[in-house]
């Protein structure tokens, strides 16, 4: 009889507890967290970008070092990056001071990035040994699961009187919750094993000549940073100009928690498009989309507008960087791990000087607008780059 640990749905949960963890909470509680960081501690809008690219240049760091040991190591890899996850989210109420708050967002983002490619190490190579990977989108709907809940705790806390340090101290707890999850389907399990590498991925590889990156490779990589820098504008200053408006302040809980609805489950909206329209596509049509929902922000008023951003984001957000990574593996050429390197790089550029570049632009012109349609524009760029199919 098989042991527990080996039910892919609990693989699966287990995953899912764990990018809740590291990446709904650890990376993007800050969003709602962030309007009453700013009121009470206080910071500027540049100071908070400053603190949001921290984490985002953490991520950077995390997510190369990470892909360099994911063949080996990987359970203590996830254990050690479990923990830091819970424990940086906490840690963040203990000082006000910008370069401490940025220090925790820096080894936060360390974290998370090493909990996303040590538990995908261990989710989804499973679940391909037993037929069952469908079950991925489950998974990577952890990332949607963790802002969701996240978002109502917050919502909570603010309504109760609570000041950013609780709101902090909330979000730890609620980590450390979905971390014993985590630990319990992935870490405690028997049958979570450390995936062995093979005689040949063992034996040292031939050095090999790296083929120039192909015209379509190179417009994905460039499209791809793109996204880094205008996804994470709204990602990052959503709540922050509902919070600025009288009448739509209100609506900051329901907006970030319909970004995580979304997200939980575009991953799989995004595959099916994928499988009519081809990767290259649908990424290019998620990036139109995605410039529409950022736009939106601050060009459609009233609750409509604040809708139409939350779904817009959510539902794009996470499609497009899976589509990416599957599209550039499809055109590396036999070099899958050296593109996906560079994709991750281009990527984490861009998302750490978006929120860096747009608090100095909002602190100049008084508002998050001009910052917000650059970044459209931005994503526009993107999707004109990916609109021609490309061929391997």
């Amino acid at each position: 009889m098989p042991a527990a640990g080996g039910s892919p749905v609990r693989l699966a949960l287990g995953g899912l507890c764990a990018l809740a963890v590291a990446m709904g909470i650890g990376r993007f509680a800050l969003t709602p967290i962030l309007p009453s960081m700013s009121a009470e501690i206080p910071l500027s809008a540049s100071e908070a970008g400053m603190v949001a690219s921290a984490n985002f240049l953490g991520y950077l760091v995390g997510a190369l070092a990470a892909m360099s040991l994911a063949g080996s190591a990987v359970r203590s890899g996830f254990r050690a990056s479990l923990i830091a996850s819970v424990a940086t989210t906490g840690l963040m109420a203990m000082d006000a001071a910008l370069p401490v708050l940025a220090l925790w967002r820096f080894l936060g983002g360390i974290a998370s990035a090493g909990v996303l490619v040590f538990s995908s190490t261990l989710v989804l190579e499973r679940l391909a040994r037993m037929n069952r990977t469908g079950l991925a989108a489950l998974h990577f709907a952890g990332v949607g699961v963790g802002i969701a809940v996240s978002a109502v705790l917050v919502g909570v806390l603010v309504r109760s009187g609570a000041a950013w340090q609780g709101q902090w101290i909330g979000a730890g707890a609620l980590a450390g919750v979905l971390g014993i999850g985590a630990w319990i389907c992935l870490v405690a399990s028997d049958d979570a094993v450390e995936p062995r590498p093979s005689a040949a991925d063992a034996a040292p590889a031939p050095a090999a000549r790296i083929a120039r990156p192909s015209p379509a490779l190179v417009r994905l990589a460039v499209a791809y940073a793109l996204f880094g820098v205008g996804y994470v504008v709204t990602a990052t200053f959503l709540t922050s100009i509902l919070r600025a408006s009288q009448t739509l302040s209100v609506y900051e809980t329901p907006a970030w928690t319909a970004v995580g609805v979304s997200a939980a489950v575009s991953v799989w909206i995004w595959g099916r498009v994928s499988a009519r329209l081809g990767g290259m596509r649908a990424f290019s049509l998620a990036c139109a989309v995605e410039a529409v929902g950022v736009a939106a922000s601050v060009l459609v008023p009233g609750a409509a507008g604040a809708v139409l951003a939350a779904v817009l984001l959510g539902g794009t957000f996470m499609g497009i960087t899976s589509l990416g990574l599957v599209e550039a593996r499809r055109l590396s050429g036999g070099e899958p791990k050296t593109v996906l390197g560079m994709m991750t790089a281009c990527f984490g550029l861009g998302q750490m000087l978006g929120p860096t570049l747009a608090g100095y632009a909002a602190d100049l012109t008084g508002s998050f607008f001009w910052p917000s349609l650059c970044a459209a524009a931005l994503l526009v760029v993107a999707a004109l780059l990916t609109l021609r199919p490309a061929r391997a």
